[in-house]
């Protein structure tokens, strides 16, 4: 047996496994080197520079005003608070018995739609049914204003925020071509793909604010025409003696 021959074939053959192996491995760190990094979410939001950071700033901060008049309006906007169960049976009993004081009274003890309707109406009682009429219509007119006043703000915040994001956008484009003039146009197309997407952030975080905002304005502004013309209907059912008597 040749011992050293068959040592020496076998530390060559090992010395090639090594130099494949190494030579492999430096390609893959090639090819690793020349991928490009993905961005988090967070590295996405914030690489549109200062004013791009400001932006996102000022729609985070419209978000939560947002949020926070959606939720006040979820508690205050709703048909117990609006028109309390059983107001308008007492005020119509109280009516029909001739007790317009009591019937004020239990208007007084609860405040709410309904009841400003019906005090206006109980006001003008001694002026006729006519009077009573005109007294619940604008009544329940200021009252629906008072209510659509409330919820305008969210539909202004769901016309500002795609506003403010756009505003961004732009802003980002511009500085985008305005590295592409400064290089006299030998920018890379990655190079203007990343300015343009980055400047694209605020045009997404607008119409993520928006969004909602214009939809939960609609859902509101439903419910309130639904319970102003539900408070007419009870305010007609009311005071319909005082309307019959009137029609005889």
């Amino acid at each position: 047996m040749n011992f050293p021959g068959t040592f020496s074939r076998m530390l060559f053959a090992m010395l090639l496994i090594c130099l494949h192996s190494g030579s492999a491995m430096a390609q893959e760190a090639e090819a690793a080197a020349s991928e490009p990094a993905v961005k988090g979410t967070f590295d996405i939001i914030f690489s549109g520079g200062i004013f791009g950071v400001a932006m996102i700033i000022l729609l985070f901060l419209l978000s939560l005003t947002a949020a926070y008049l959606v939720f006040d309006h979820l508690i205050s906007i709703r048909r117990n608070d609006l028109m309390p169960p059983g107001l308008s049976d007492e005020v119509r009993k109280n009516l029909l018995a001739g007790d317009i004081s009591t019937a004020k009274q239990n208007c007084n003890d609860n405040p709410s739609l309904l009841s400003f309707v019906l005090m206006h109406g109980i006001s003008e009682l001694e002026f006729g049914w006519s009077s009573v009429e005109k007294a619940i219509e604008d009544a329940l007119a200021e009252q629906s204003a008072r209510l659509f006043r409330k919820i305008e703000y969210l539909s202004v915040i769901g016309n500002i925020a795609p506003m403010v994001g756009l505003l961004g956008t732009v802003f980002g484009m511009i500085v985008a071509f305005q590295s592409v003039a400064a290089t006299q146009g030998t920018a890379s197309a990655p190079q203007l793909a990343e300015g343009i997407y980055q400047a694209l952030v605020t045009t997404v975080g607008g119409l993520i604010v928006a969004i909602p905002s214009i939809g939960a304005f609609a859902i509101f502004r439903n419910r309130i025409d639904q319970y102003v013309a539900e408070a007419a209907y009870l305010s007609q059912h009311v005071f319909s003696p005082l309307r019959r008597r009137a029609k005889k």
